[in-house]
């Protein structure tokens, strides 16, 4: 790696990456072989939720400013984060009941519930629930961190407004809703999206893609659900969470449920 001008110490591989922290990270509270396998596919989950934030937040920026090319390009990289987050379960998946309970116990009553960041990322898209504020070890900068998103317009708020910038006829309601509350089907809204869909331009192939960010994370609350069954089956998780019962009542909920309904419009 080459330095930029005017730099005193020399970056390094190692340095820049901060690997020595990064390897670091990884502190097993068991002696089994398996929880370090744990540790390091939910460390980087919470990598790729960071990363996933992040095109989110740009992507927001892109829709707001009607910038079509650069939101295709930014979704269709979020698109590809989002099947690798889903593929990291294949690896979990190759620990057996037994391996996870090893060492199970040491986890004490921490829990994946307990993700600040995956709460986040829900409210991004558009989920507004204060349950998502309950979790006890939330701290309090995470806690405003997901009050902050679910303040905010969610990202189907920043589209509904990049199609009304692209000349569409979006209900006056839906434009100014309340971004504080859930969003709701809307009627009015979908037959907006149909003749989005009949003109078939670039504002068309944007839906598609959101329709596919949308399927992507079902096919993550699926694969999370049956990550979930294979390793504790109908038991409780850790730090007393619902499990899989909780997991398996959220796969019906699209995240833009106009989205979908518009297909059945004649």
């Amino acid at each position: 790696m080459t330095e930029p001008a005017g730099t005193t110490e020399p970056v390094t591989y190692s340095g820049y990456l901060r690997l020595d922290q990064l390897l670091a990270a990884q502190q097993p509270r068991s002696a089994e072989h398996d929880e370090m396998l744990f540790i390091v596919i939910h460390q980087i989950y919470e990598l790729w939720f960071k990363q996933l934030l992040h095109e989110l937040a740009k992507l927001q920026t892109e829709l707001g400013g009607g910038s079509t090319t650069h939101a295709m390009r930014t979704l269709r990289r979020t698109l590809a984060i989002l099947k690798i987050v889903v593929a990291q379960l294949d690896v979990l998946e190759t620990m057996t009941p037994t391996q996870f309970t090893r060492f199970r116990d040491w986890l004490g009553t921490s829990s994946g519930f307990e993700s600040a960041q995956f709460r986040e990322l829900e409210a991004v898209l558009g989920r507004r629930d204060r349950v998502m504020l309950s979790a006890h070890a939330l701290t309090g900068a995470e806690r405003e961190r997901i009050t902050a998103a679910m303040s905010r317009p969610s990202l189907f708020d920043s589209f509904v407004r990049y199609l009304a910038g692209q000349g569409y006829d979006v209900p006056a309601e839906i434009v100014n809703r309340d971004v504080t509350t859930p969003l709701e089907a809307s009627g009015a809204m979908q037959q907006t999206l149909k003749k989005v869909y009949d003109d078939d331009t670039d504002a068309t192939a944007v839906c598609e893609l959101l329709v596919d960010l949308d399927e992507g994370m079902q096919e993550w609350r699926y694969h999370h659900v049956k990550m979930v069954e294979r390793t504790i089956g109908g038991r409780r998780g850790t730090g007393g969470s619902p499990g899989s019962a909780y997991l398996r009542s959220t796969l019906a909920a699209p995240t833009f449920p106009d989205l979908w309904a518009m297909r059945s419009l004649g």
